[in-house]
């Protein structure tokens, strides 16, 4: 049985700081690091199976309902932080701001050494989370559900892949680097179900869809 949503923001908490606080002491991390591993194809059909259908309200969506970036450790929020993360050989000042490094978007295979040319997506977006449950929730539950970096929720990538994808869910967007579609999915799949967040019935064929290719 899966633990209540109040339980999980409690221990997201604790775990996002230790988290933080590792990534940032532990040295560069390699490209392949870019996103906490999600669950297995199997395992993410059992989720996606498990998954409330529900139609979509976006009533009173605000994106400052859910306040991002937060202090992660130190001097670093939480977009520093995933950028710390999803980089190869990167230097941060006093700050905590990079200087120097480079990323590569999973999304779209395009590579930078520029890191303000790269945004921090999130993979369920806001807007999607609040038509599928988060409307609900309390102001702290949204928040730490914007700056989750424990479960695949937020990546870095290109600035051009994550405002073409805009607020989309896949029935509406994948990224365009086909390899990687199949660990989009299942890192959405993982983030719906722990937060206890619907699915309407597009949505849901188009990431059976997905799986079913993997």
């Amino acid at each position: 049985m899966r633990i209540s949503l109040r339980s999980r923001v409690i221990a997201l908490a604790t775990a996002a700081l230790s988290a933080g606080a590792f990534l940032l002491t532990s040295g560069a991390a390699p490209a392949s690091a870019a996103l906490p591993t999600p669950v297995s194809v199997a395992t993410a059909k059992t989720y996606l199976a498990s998954l409330t259908v529900a139609t979509e309200d976006r009533t009173g969506y605000d994106r400052d309902l859910f306040p991002t970036w937060i202090t992660i450790s130190g001097t670093c929020n939480t977009r520093e932080t995933v950028i710390k993360r999803d980089g190869t050989s990167v230097v941060v000042n006093s700050a905590c701001t990079a200087t120097s490094g480079s990323w590569y978007s999973q999304y779209d295979g395009v590579t930078s050494t520029d890191a303000s040319t790269f945004d921090i997506d999130h993979v369920v977006p806001l807007a999607e989370a609040w038509d599928s449950g988060a409307s609900e929730w309390t102001t702290a539950q949204r928040q730490a559900f914007a700056n989750d970096v424990t479960r695949p929720q937020l990546i870095a990538v290109s600035a051009s892949s994550n405002r073409s994808k805009g607020d989309d869910d896949p029935a509406e967007w994948l990224p365009t680097r086909t390899a990687y579609q199949c660990t989009y999915v299942r890192a959405f799949v993982q983030v719906k179900y722990y937060y206890d967040l619907s699915v309407d019935s597009a949505e849901k064929a188009a990431i059976s869809s997905v799986l079913s290719g993997c």
